[in-house]
């Protein structure tokens, strides 16, 4: 999910840069969207991990 976020960044990025606002700001708000669910997702993975008592194998 890290990766489509980025890809988004990139998008905006260049839309930016060849005048696209309208564009480029979708997808920074789609950016930053899926930045923030993939952070949600990884903090539930932790906690879960952490209340199962596993250590993540090497």
């Amino acid at each position: 999910m890290i990766g489509w976020a980025l890809t988004f960044l990139v998008v905006a990025l260049v839309a930016a840069v060849l005048g696209f606002g309208g564009i480029a700001g979708t997808a920074v708000e789609i950016a930053k969207l899926i930045f923030f669910v993939a952070i949600v997702l990884f903090a539930i993975s932790a906690i879960v991990g952490l209340l199962r008592g596993r250590t993540p194998g090497v």
